[in-house]
């Protein structure tokens, strides 16, 4: 392998290179991404970024001078045009082209948009980028009514961090339940009580109708109910959509997001997807996912086979895991839950430190964690051995899970894991 294109400079972009110069490949590449900033992580953004506790600057993925010194030729405020597969070219907006003999799309998602009248009115934000993240905390120092749609990762680790500036926030959220494509009904309600505690008005099984506003400035929030709601600043996160359309401009197989087969090759055997971009694999059915676990993770992946010597076919199987913080709470998820999982609680809920076990049938699918590390760590080594307890055993608190977890052999792993968070 001699060149090596990234298209993206976010977590899966920078961690495949990254991974490519950890394993001795002398490769040339050419990292693309469109935004200005030296890359960053994103989870910050809603968090410690928007509180004002740490700056950008303190959340970079690498210095400036690693990209340098690891011969990185790192390209900013630049966008892919067009990929050519048949010249193995990518055009880019300046008019120049790259030559690549493998492409690495890592091209992750962008914020969905509310589809509902007055969506564009100033005061209206998504969360996705630093200058999103500063002009938000801008506004929230001048803000009184604030409203935020959509309760999910998102949509909470701003609401806690509007309540930890001191306003007091309406959440609207279509589904129920609170974090309800993620998360089981004890962690949903679990988690709705503590964002309640701290004064957040949460409006459950309740959709957005339009958004009012005077002189372009919104106003007000109109719900499904009919209610008007006052808002000066509404915070919308309401989910993402992968970031596609170059892939399937160049004819690749994309289903709501680039499909990839099991070693995260795409239709096209000299380009591969990872990230929140690709829909790959796990277990029986194709799916997309958002963590930087999974960005991570796959861009080990990738790496190991461009930089092995030998034919590499081996598939990806690692487990996902997840997490979030919100306000006190941390949240620890680990595993891909069915719809109709039973739930075994271990701990204290009441004691705000405990762990959800979701079965279905006796195969443990997930391990949910609130503010217990311990917990969220024994179900990623029993979902990645494929070692189940029983529902008895996940019950009982006499029960030695420590132990049982230990005793489980994980398999084989084809390359190293991450395992920070």
């Amino acid at each position: 392998m001699t060149r090596v294109v990234v298209i993206g400079a976010g977590q899966a972009g920078i961690g495949v290179t990254e991974a490519l110069r950890a394993k001795g490949s002398s490769a040339q590449i050419t990292v693309v991404g469109g935004e200005d900033e030296l890359p960053y992580e994103r989870p910050p953004l809603s968090k410690d970024v928007l509180l004002g506790k740490v700056t950008v600057d303190g959340v970079r993925l690498r210095s400036r001078d690693w990209y340098r010194t690891h011969d990185v030729d790192l390209r900013l405020s630049t966008w892919v045009e067009r990929i050519d597969r048949d010249s193995r070219t990518v055009l880019l907006d300046d008019g120049r082209t790259l030559e690549y003999d493998h492409l690495v799309l890592a091209t992750g998602s962008r914020p969905r948009r509310l589809p509902v009248p007055g969506a564009d009115l100033d005061g209206v934000l998504n969360l996705a980028t630093p200058s999103d993240s500063a002009q938000l905390r801008d506004r929230l120092s001048r803000a009184r009514d604030v409203v935020v749609i959509g309760a999910g990762f998102i949509g909470l680790e701003v609401a806690a961090a509007v309540t930890a500036s001191g306003l007091r926030p309406v959440v609207v959220e279509l589904a129920d339940r609170v974090l309800a494509r993620v998360a089981g009904p004890v962690l949903s309600a679990h988690v709705a009580a503590r964002h309640v505690d701290r004064g957040v008005d949460l409006r459950l099984g309740t959709g957005v109708t339009e958004l009012r506003g005077t002189e372009g400035q919104v106003t007000h929030v109109v719900t499904s109910t009919g209610e008007v709601i006052p808002a000066d600043l509404v915070v919308v996160g309401v989910g993402s959509v992968p970031a596609d359309g170059l892939a399937a401009d160049a004819g690749l197989d994309c289903r709501d997001g680039v499909v990839v087969d099991e070693t995260l090759r795409t239709s096209d055997p000299a380009i591969s997807a990872i990230g929140d971009c690709c829909r790959f694999p796990l277990g029986d059915q194709p799916t997309r996912l958002e963590s930087v676990q999974n960005a991570t993770d796959q861009a080990r992946h990738v790496a190991a086979r461009l930089a092995s010597a030998a034919p590499f076919w081996a598939p990806y199987r690692e487990v996902p895991w997840f997490w979030s913080t919100q306000g006190d709470l941390k949240l620890q998820m680990v595993g891909v839950p069915e719809s109709q999982d039973d739930e075994v609680v271990r701990g204290d809920p009441g004691g705000g430190r405990f762990s959800v076990f979701r079965y279905s049938g006796d195969d443990l699918t997930c391990v949910e964690s609130v503010n217990h590390a311990p917990g969220h760590l024994i179900g990623r080594r029993l979902l990645a051995s494929g070692h189940s307890p029983t529902r008895e055993q996940a019950a009982d608190p006499g029960f030695d899970l420590k132990a049982f977890a230990a005793a489980a052999q994980p398999p084989t792993r084809t390359h190293e894991s991450a395992v920070t968070w």
